[in-house]
């Protein structure tokens, strides 16, 4: 399509309704129109609930491992796509619910190849820039015993047919598509490779640690760390994500680039801020590590650092901080909590 100056640009954004998807929605659709695709398979309407009355928003509900035709949706003829297209494209389906991790490993292949391709499709349709949003784990475990943070360039150790490969491989699988995509057909594509990150409207319930931490906390309840006292990981607040990501996709470079915090924090030491900052009797207890809750390796965070001029800047405390005001909010709902 020819290049044409808009006043603002349309950007898609699929997986838009999850987690980091429905942060990256807010801020973006401050300056651009936003096309969020998602189909709820482990994310919430109730994400992108307050953003459906902005009328630079239009939500489309669809599975993206089956082809999207834009110009056939009725609600995007404001957007004018069949003339404007489409300008950039951020790619984050895949759903990553670690409690249902194995009723969803079809749903994370298919997104992780036909939901992939159907993007990078997309993006060579409308000559649009393409971010996807991969993740730490395409550098397989945390060796034993260390806390190396691992550079961009490390092959990685993944065991294709393990009991996590539907997404572990999965993820790898998808980078490749991105690669080639962008050498066979000259697309402008770029990859970061994302570390655990943390923030509102992470989902409940879900065996994962942080957001139950602090649901248990306020009800006095046991906080479970799903490993031992020596249990650690990197936490990357979500807006500081959002921030790389829209950075990168406004460079010229097209990575991998590794998107998280380089600091080094036990779940004993998060677990006392929670309960510190809620005035809880909680205790901590520990059980058996899950499948998807194992230790990753800390992110070199040097090319972001040099080449993005980004760099975490939300501290853990007071991360957590808008995690637990986010949740107590959400306590005056019906049903919170049970």
């Amino acid at each position: 399509m020819p290049q044409v100056i808009f006043d603002k640009k349309n950007i898609l954004i699929i997986g838009g309704a999850g987690f980091i998807g429905s942060h990256l929605c807010e801020e973006l659709v401050k300056e651009a129109k936003v096309i969020c695709v998602d189909n709820f398979s482990s994310s919430s309407e109730a994400n992108i609930e307050h953003l459906l009355p902005d009328q630079n928003f239009v939500f489309i509900n669809h599975d993206i491992s089956l082809p999207l035709d834009l110009e056939a949706h009725a609600e995007l003829k404001k957007f004018k796509v069949a003339f404007q297209g489409i300008q950039e494209i951020y790619y984050l389906a895949c759903p990553t619910s670690p409690k249902n991790f194995t009723a969803n490993r079809l749903n994370m292949l298919l997104a992780n190849s036909l939901g992939i391709k159907n993007a990078l499709d997309l993006a060579n349709r409308y000559q649009a820039k393409l971010l996807h949003f991969s993740s730490s784990v395409v550098y397989g475990p945390r060796p034993l015993g260390t806390s190396l943070k691992i550079k961009e360039d490390f092959k990685g150790i993944v065991d294709n047919l393990s009991e996590r490969s539907a997404y572990d491989e999965g993820k790898r699988f998808a980078e490749t598509m991105v690669k080639n995509y962008r050498d066979i057909y000259k697309l402008d594509t770029k990859i970061i490779r994302v570390f655990r990150t943390y923030g509102p409207r992470m989902t409940l319930h879900d065996d994962q640690m942080l957001p139950d931490f602090i649901l248990n906390a306020m009800n006095n309840e046991d906080l479970v760390i799903f490993g031992d006292e020596n249990f650690s990981s990197s936490f990357c607040y979500v807006t500081d994500v959002v921030d790389a990501a829209i950075k990168m996709m406004a460079s010229v470079l097209n990575g991998p680039i590794n998107v998280g915090s380089d600091e080094d924090v036990k779940l004993s030491e998060i677990a006392n801020l929670i309960i510190a900052e809620l005035g809880s009797s909680s205790k901590i207890v520990y059980s058996e590590q899950k499948l998807f809750m194992s230790e990753l390796p800390l992110p070199d965070i040097t090319i972001a650092k040099n080449d993005l001029s980004w760099m975490p800047v939300v501290t853990l405390a007071n991360g957590l901080k808008k995690t637990v005001f986010d949740l107590e909010a959400k306590r005056q709902l019906k049903g919170f909590g049970e």
